[in-house]
């Protein structure tokens, strides 16, 4: 068992779990992403193999120690790393806010770009064409934030809501299903519509192949100035 020391950047839904996720932090420099994941082979971490010595979760920002057994990359998701389940997380301290800046990434892409569900646009990539991929996590600063919220199966019956993010990286438009819980109850609380969200950071994941031949681009965690202040008290 070894422990890694990372900055959470994601800690989003997944099944019955979360997806945590966040940048090795050794000695105040940034190091390089890791996904602490579970034995299952859906491989989300549950609510007590995540949490700390006196039963908080993990938030965003948190900087911690997290227990692992092994590297085990998987395809694309080259992050992946075992959790052992026999110790707790443990908390060391918050992130600063100037320091989010040094933990950006700088992609010329999105991994790939071209298809897109109903709703979405350049949301997904053929699983052949992710196999090829290295990486599958992202930390951004975006520049103007929308959120959408709506039922996107009203039309065949089906009435749950979800909340949709919409920006633009270098000029390309993009529309992902958020899986932020935090601003799922945030935006879920609003009527249908759209929102300005404006400047944020966002943590971009590509998620496991799906049985139609693609893997999804999600927003697995959005940050606003005043969110990330309110995470810092």
């Amino acid at each position: 068992m070894m422990w890694k020391r990372i900055v959470c950047l994601a800690n989003s839904r997944k099944l019955s779990g979360r997806c945590i996720a966040g940048k090795e932090w050794q000695n105040g420099r940034v190091g390089d992403w890791i996904r602490p994941i579970s034995e299952r082979p859906t491989e989300e971490v549950s609510e007590e193999e995540r949490r700390y010595k006196d039963g908080r979760d993990p938030r965003v920002l948190d900087i911690m120690d997290v227990p692992i057994a092994e590297h085990r990359p998987n395809a694309f998701q080259t992050e992946n790393y075992v959790i052992d389940d026999g110790w707790y997380w443990r908390r060391i301290t918050r992130t600063a806010t100037p320091k989010l800046d040094w933990l950006t990434d700088e992609p010329e892409i999105l991994w790939r770009n071209g298809t897109r569900t109903y709703h979405g646009m350049n949301d997904r990539v053929p699983t052949e064409k992710a196999m090829r991929l290295r990486n599958s996590l992202y930390f951004l600063m975006l520049a103007n934030v929308g959120v959408r919220v709506f039922a996107p199966s009203a039309d065949v019956g089906n009435r749950k809501r979800r909340v949709q993010g919409v920006f633009r990286f270098k000029g390309i438009p993009y529309k992902l299903w958020v899986t932020d819980p935090v601003i799922e109850r945030i935006y879920l609380q609003k009527p249908d519509g759209d929102y300005r969200v404006g400047e944020c950071y966002a943590t971009i994941s590509l998620g496991e192949p799906h049985t139609d031949g693609y893997c999804y681009k999600l927003v697995a965690a959005l940050l606003t100035p005043d969110m990330v202040k309110r995470l810092e008290r």
